[in-house]
Parts: C-alpha cells; sequence; structure tokens
C-alpha cells in the first residue's frame, strides 16, 4: 500500500511540470497537483483524486509566476480598496467600490484581481470571495 501511495505521488510530481506548461501556468493545474499530492498522502488514491479536484478549485496564481504578477499589478496601477476588517482568504469583497480586473490568461483564467488595503487579492468573480493573496 505504501508503494502505491508513492507512486501516485511521484506520478503527480511529475505530472504537475507537464500540466502546468499546457494551461500556460494557469492556476488551476498547479492546485490540482498541490492537492492531489496532498490528497495521496492522507488518503490515498482515493484522496489524491479528491485533492486534486479540490486543488483544482481553489486555483489561484501559482507561486513562481507571483513575482511577474505583482509588477504586472503595479504597472497597472489598481486603485486601492480599503477595507475596515481584515483581508484573508475566503473574506467575500463588496460588489460595489472595489476595482476588479481580469486576471491575464497568461497567469490564469477565471479569476479577477483587486487592490486592498495595500494587498493585490485574487477573487473568484461570481462571488468577490478571496481565493488567494499575493504577498
Amino acid at each position: 500500500m505504501n508503494k502505491m501511495l508513492s507512486s501516485i505521488a511521484a506520478l503527480m510530481l511529475v505530472a504537475s511540470p507537464a500540466a502546468y506548461a499546457q494551461n500556460n501556468g494557469a492556476g488551476a493545474a498547479a492546485g490540482a497537483a498541490t492537492g492531489a499530492v496532498g490528497g495521496a498522502v492522507v488518503g490515498g488514491p482515493v484522496g489524491a483524486a479528491v485533492g486534486g479536484v479540490a486543488g483544482a478549485v481553489i486555483g489561484g496564481i501559482a507561486s513562481d509566476q507571483q513575482p511577474r504578477f505583482r509588477e504586472y499589478v503595479v504597472q497597472h496601477q489598481v486603485p486601492n480598496y480599503s477595507y475596515r476588517e481584515t483581508v484573508k482568504v475566503g473574506t467575500v469583497l463588496p460588489s460595489d467600490g472595489v476595482t476588479y480586473r481580469e486576471v491575464p490568461a497568461e497567469y490564469g483564467r477565471g479569476y479577477r484581481y483587486a487592490r486592498v488595503n495595500d494587498r493585490t487579492v485574487i477573487i473568484e468573480p461570481s462571488t468577490h470571495k478571496v481565493v488567494q493573496i499575493i504577498e
């Protein structure tokens, strides 16, 4: 059983760069690979499948692309929104007052970003929920 788990984890680590390249750096691919490996360690093959799906849903911008994305945001001078509460993953931001911009395809698809309390946050567009904070 341990050999099988090790094989699955190794396969996910080998497969993740290929998936990452095919998706041109899409956060969902990186999230899926990370979730699958974590799921395999905790729950075996079923955990790998569940973790992969959960990781893909969470998505976001892969860590190696975050410095370039930060530069992109600075260059595009997105207005900062002052939010009275602490902003963390899961925070739902208001529909009005925040400037939401589409994340360029080279960094991922299906998300928006905003500047909130002088931090760049990745937003799920339909809910305005913060899914990632770019540090």
